[in-house]
C-alpha cells in the first residue's frame, strides 16, 4: 500500500482503526497486544447480580441496565466517564474511532487512580 493512503474496511471485518485501537491496548505499554476475541452479549439479571460494577458507555445503556438491574443492583450502574457519554463511532471515520479509543483510554486511568468510582 503506499504511503499515506488510507486502509478501508470491508464488509468481511471491523474497520482497521478498531484493531488498530485494541492491538494499541494501554498507552503505558510499549507491547502490541492481539485484538480481543470477546464478544458482546446481551445483559441479564444473573450477570448483573454477579458484577461488582456494570459501567455503561452512553446514557441510553444506563437507562436499559437499570430497566434490566431493578433497585437492588442499581447502587452498581455507572457511566464509564463519571458525567458525560462515550460517543458510538460506528460508520464514522478513522478519527472518530481514534477519539473513542482517547476517551476509553482516560477513562482507563480516571478508573484505575480511584477518581472515578
Amino acid at each position: 500500500m503506499p504511503a499515506g493512503e488510507r486502509r478501508r474496511a470491508t464488509s468481511s471485518g471491523p474497520p482497521p482503526s478498531n484493531v488498530d485501537a485494541a492491538r494499541r491496548g494501554s498507552s503505558r505499554s510499549s507491547q502490541q497486544r492481539p485484538a480481543s476475541t470477546a464478544r458482546s452479549q446481551q445483559i441479564s439479571l444473573d450477570m448483573l447480580e454477579w458484577a461488582d460494577k456494570v459501567l455503561a458507555m452512553d446514557a441510553s445503556v444506563l437507562a436499559t441496565l437499570r430497566a434490566v438491574c431493578g433497585p437492588k443492583n442499581e447502587n452498581k450502574l455507572r457511566l464509564y466517564l463519571g458525567d458525560r457519554d462515550v460517543p458510538d463511532p460506528m460508520s464514522q471515520d478513522d478519527a472518530a474511532f481514534h477519539e473513542c479509543a482517547v476517551l476509553i483510554e482516560a477513562g482507563t486511568a480516571l478508573h484505575t487512580s480511584g477518581r472515578i468510582t
